[in-house]
Parts: C-alpha cells; structure tokens; sequence
C-alpha cells in the first residue's frame, strides 16, 4: 500500500522549502504527498523578502476538504505564520488524534526573516503542541519556544527537549545543526528513553530546507508505521545524503537547496 501523508505549510517558489519540499521529500520516501497551503512567501536562495498569510478559515477549509476524501495516514505541520491560522489548524486536526503528526516550528528563516508571529508563539505552545506526535526544532527554535538561551552543550540540548515534552508533545527531537564541531547530533526524547542520533557534518553552503526535508522524511517513515527511533535514523540518513548530493545541482548563487532526489537522479 502506498501511504498518504499531509503537508500544512508555506510556500518557497525556489523549491527548496516549504510543501515543494515537503512534496519532494515523500515522493522520494514513497509516499503520496498532499499539500495545505498556510502561507505563500516571495524568497529565494538568498531570503524571504515577503510572506502573504493565507485567511484562516480557508486554512481550515483545505485541511477539511482533505480528510472528507482521503485517508491521511501522516500529516507534518511547518509554516504557521500567525495565531489564527495556529488555531485553525489545531481544530481542524483535533477529530483526527491517532495520526501521527509532526511538528516542525518553523520561525525563523535562514536568512534571518521571521516566519512565525510572536502572538503565535503560545497558540504554537498551547494548541498545536499537545497534538504532536513529534515536535522537531532546531537550537534556536527550541530556545525561542522556552524562552531560554539557545543550548550550547549536549546536556542543554537533553535538558530543553525534556522541557519542550513537557508542554504536551509525545516526543520531542532537538537538532543539533547549530552545535558547531565536525558532528551533527540529534537527541530524540520520547516517554520512555533518551536516544542520540550521529551523522557526520557535511561542509557545503547548500543547506537550504532541511528541517522541512527532515520532518517530512519523519512523516512519510511514520506513516508506514515504522517506530520513532527506527523513523529519525532513516529520515536523518536520507537528509545526509541529500545534503552530501546538493553539489549536484545548480540551484541560485546563495544557499541552495539539498538533492531530495539523490538516490534516483544520476546528476
């Protein structure tokens, strides 16, 4: 059986971010990918110069019209952009609890654009996060999401995911991209154990979209019904890969985006 997995989140028109990487990415891990558009932005390689929200209650609307017709055996949520649309897509998922769901805070661009209200952040907190399955944010969201300094250390990476779990998610995966060294460490923090995941750092500029590649990859793993352990040490081998395959492509003069394709494409 193919599996059908849900995206809600922002446009990239570059291709790199966004549901146009979220739609690659459960093509690549062979899935059916669908898209619920919450956001469109006007950004390229280099940043996000605009963001235009969708109205909420179209948001709504999309997310309903899905689930009326198709089984949805996954859904990943990205872009949010403001407090209204949080609470649109809370309501709209809350009938649908027993999906897995996962939960990428997406607020902050890479080139340093804000992509997430500061209103929203509590509806983000209080609304969406008890119904993730998976919450998976980087160094900096995680601190924004406390309001704490961003961790630094391994040991303030576990202690941040032991506190963002407490606010309601199943489990939580802290990604350690921003933690600097050679290695790229996740910590995956669930009821029941403390799991860290390894991956080699890849030296390339071309980083563009990989936490929406990242949680995407963990959708389309959990909705085959794979375990949360079994899901990130795969979906983290294949954004490796599609970051070690972004070379490949030619894609903008800034940060360009990873090769989602890399196992299928020759170059």
């Amino acid at each position: 059986m193919i599996y059908n997995v849900l995206s809600i989140a922002g446009s990239d028109p570059s291709g790199g971010a966004g549901v146009q990487a979220d739609l690659k990415t459960f093509s690549a891990r062979g899935t059916y990918g669908m898209a619920v558009l919450t956001a469109l932005t006007a950004q390229n390689t280099h940043g996000v110069s605009s963001v235009h929200a969708v109205p909420a209650e179209f948001v709504a609307e999309q997310i309903g019209m899905v689930f009326a017709d198709i089984r949805v055996d996954a859904v990943k949520i990205g872009m949010i952009a403001n407090a209204p649309i949080a609470e649109a897509v809370a309501k709209a998922l809350l009938p649908h609890r027993g999906i897995p769901i996962v939960l990428d805070p997406v607020m902050i661009a890479k080139g340093g654009a804000a992509l997430l209200d500061i209103e929203a952040i509590g509806f983000l907190k209080t609304r969406l996060l008890p119904l993730a399955t998976l919450l998976t944010p980087n160094l900096p969201e995680a601190a924004a999401l406390l309001a704490e300094q961003v961790a630094g250390t391994r040991d303030a990476m576990e202690w941040q995911a032991e506190k963002l779990r407490a606010l309601g998610p199943s489990a939580v995966l802290v990604k350690g991209g921003h933690l600097g060294g050679v290695e790229s460490p996740d910590v995956l923090i669930s009821e029941s154990k403390i799991t860290w995941f390894e991956a080699p750092r890849v030296p390339t500029k071309n980083t563009h979209g990989t936490g929406c590649t990242l949680s995407s990859a963990l959708a389309a793993e959990l909705a085959k019904g794979r375990s949360l352990e079994a899901a990130v040490a795969t979906a983290k081998d294949y954004l490796a890969a599609a970051v070690a395959g972004a070379g490949t492509l030619s894609v903008g003069s800034g940060h360009g985006p990873v090769q989602h394709f890399h196992e299928l494409w020759a170059g």
